[in-house]
This record gives structure tokens, C-alpha cells and sequence, in this order.
């Protein structure tokens, strides 16, 4: 990070190396985390399709902003696990879908369940205004980026009320 000469760094500098060790405090340097049965991208296709219910290959893909091939064999991988099953389209449409089946959604609550455990030790002395405040400033900053990107990411009915200081 550079130094501006008074002594403080760039926001936008240290705001990107913050980040960056966000992303490796909080997903782990590793797939697997203890006690964790899903990895990474199995963690968040399903929570994906846990919002959505069933979502095309393409469609996934388009989300993730990822290859079709590279999406097919992480989903591949999960329907061997039965982590998803690929259902007709419900709307008619030719192209099948994939849904999260039952177990799928179990591990997922399991994870989730591990992951929030772990985040409540981190921050079990924080006062619950500055929970609210990182929460709100952490959802600014992604939904941000997802209109800048025009790819925005559902959230659960809980996250439908705006945030303080939040843009229509």
C-alpha cells in the first residue's frame, strides 16, 4: 500500500488489501474446512439454487460468470454426491434444470450453521450496532458490484428490506 506522505494510505488501497485477507480468513486457505462437508463451489451453487429452486446450466453459469464447461463438471461432481437432481424445466422449456435436493440443502444448513458459529466466536464482543453497520456496508458493496456487472444475486426475504443509507 502507498504511503499518500502524510502518514494515512490510499482508502481505496487498504480497502483492497483488507479484502484480500477477508477472502482468505473467511473461505479458508483450503476446500475443506473442519467440520464442513461441501466445498466451496458446491457451498455456493446451492445457495444459489436454494434461492432460485431450479436454474438451467446456462443460467448458473451466467451467475457465476463462469465457463458452461467449467459449471457442468462442478455440477456434475454435486449430482454424484446427490447434492442436486436435474429436473424438467417447469416452465416448458427444453433445456433441463438443476434444483438442490434434500441433502444438498441439509448440508448446506450444516455448513451455513458452522460457518455462522465460527463468525459469532470472531465477533462475540463486538456491540451489535457495528454488526449491523459491517453487515449493511458489506451488502452496499456487493450489490455495487452487481449492478455494475448487471448481474445481480437474490437474497433471502430477511435481506428484502433496505438497509440504511441503501439506493433504491
Amino acid at each position: 500500500m502507498s504511503d499518500s506522505g502524510s502518514g494515512e494510505y490510499d482508502p481505496v488501497e487498504r480497502l483492497s488489501f483488507e479484502l484480500t485477507l477477508l477472502s482468505r480468513h473467511y473461505t479458508g486457505a483450503t476446500p475443506r474446512r473442519a467440520g464442513h462437508q461441501l466445498e466451496r463451489s458446491a457451498f455456493l451453487i446451492l445457495t444459489r439454487l436454494e434461492l432460485e429452486h431450479a436454474l438451467s446450466l446456462r443460467e448458473l453459469a451466467e451467475a457465476f460468470r463462469l465457463d458452461i464447461s467449467t459449471l457442468n463438471r462442478q455440477v456434475a461432481a454435486m449430482s454424484r454426491q446427490q447434492l442436486v437432481v436435474r429436473v424438467p424445466d417447469p416452465d416448458g422449456g427444453v433445456a433441463r434444470k438443476v434444483r438442490a435436493s434434500a441433502k444438498g440443502l441439509e448440508l448446506l444448513a450444516a455448513d451455513r450453521a458452522l460457518a455462522h458459529e465460527g463468525l459469532r466466536t470472531v465477533v462475540s464482543e463486538w456491540p451489535a450496532a457495528d454488526l449491523a453497520q459491517l453487515g449493511a456496508l458489506i451488502a452496499r458493496f456487493n450489490r455495487d458490484i452487481e449492478q455494475r456487472e448487471e448481474n445481480p444475486w437474490p437474497r433471502p426475504a430477511a435481506e428484502s428490506v433496505a438497509e440504511p443509507g441503501q439506493r433504491p
